[in-house]
């Protein structure tokens, strides 16, 4: 009894990504980059995906350090013609792909009688969660072969209402159900769909709004009086790519210092 045990927890404990294949899409700054360098210094083969060269390049060289240089791909993922080559050039160049990470997205203040809302809702649905689920379609049969999951990148702002985020928070609702149903519909094939649920967390989305002392209004309302670092969002990916979350589908994990109670 003891040695089965004994077996298990070492089974267990291991987090190593060797001859694993990992896509992650918002892979050139934030939560992206952290994720892409967490899983090559894990030995993972990773490819990333971003709209702006430079910056990709930038974190395939801090990957390389580790040994391994990621395969860079620019595209667009709101654009049909560049989303629908990211899965053929991953497979192409490793000849598989074990592990899916949706982490593309942007966000614009909206409400409800902005005369833009519409027009909001259009461009941040095709990133948000059209992407999502035309990655997620093509993906999944290349995932299915490798028995790996998919871990899609959502917010609290899923269940934590604003009034300023209506778009944003609906489709984040909406990407948290998507996940739920996903996980549903492959675990016969063994394939496992979750999603991380960010607070508040040191990344250029939140850079976004112009507001420079953006950090030092927010921490002292957060509970645990700090924003979380990317790196800490990419290691609740990374555990739930591995082996120590083989139990875990269809789950949402909220990483927020205890925001949602604000």
């Amino acid at each position: 009894m003891i040695n089965s045990v004994v077996h298990h927890v070492q089974v267990i404990v291991n987090m190593s990504f060797t001859n694993k294949v990992v896509l992650i899409t918002g892979g050139g700054s934030g939560i992206g980059a952290a994720t892409a360098i967490l899983f090559t210094r894990e030995d993972a083969q990773v490819a990333i995906v971003g709209r702006i060269e430079e910056k990709l390049t930038k974190v395939a060289e801090e990957c390389e350090k580790y040994g391994k240089r990621p395969l860079v791909i620019k595209a667009d993922v709101s654009i049909d013609e560049e989303l629908n080559s990211i899965i053929d050039k991953t497979v192409t160049q490793y000849g598989k792909l074990d592990i899916l990470v949706n982490n593309a997205g942007i966000t614009v203040l909206t409400k409800l009688l902005d005369a833009d809302l519409v027009q909001n809702f259009d461009k941040i649905v095709k990133v948000n969660l059209r992407a999502i689920v035309s990655l997620s379609n093509k993906a999944a049969p290349h995932i299915i072969n490798t028995k790996g999951s998919i871990i899609n990148v959502s917010s609290i702002l899923s269940t934590k209402v604003r009034g300023d985020q209506i778009i944003y928070g609906s489709l984040k609702a909406a990407l948290d159900y998507f996940t739920r149903a996903s996980a549903l519909d492959l675990a016969p094939y063994g394939v496992r769909v979750n999603a991380v649920n960010p607070g508040y967390t040191k990344t250029n989305l939140l850079n976004f709004f112009g507001q420079e002392d953006i950090w030092e209004r927010l921490i002292p309302r957060i509970p645990l009086g700090k924003c979380a670092e990317a790196s800490e969002v990419g290691n609740m990916i990374l555990y739930l790519a591995s082996d120590k979350a083989k139990s875990v589908t269809g789950s949402t994990y909220v990483i927020d210092n205890g925001s949602m109670h604000m």
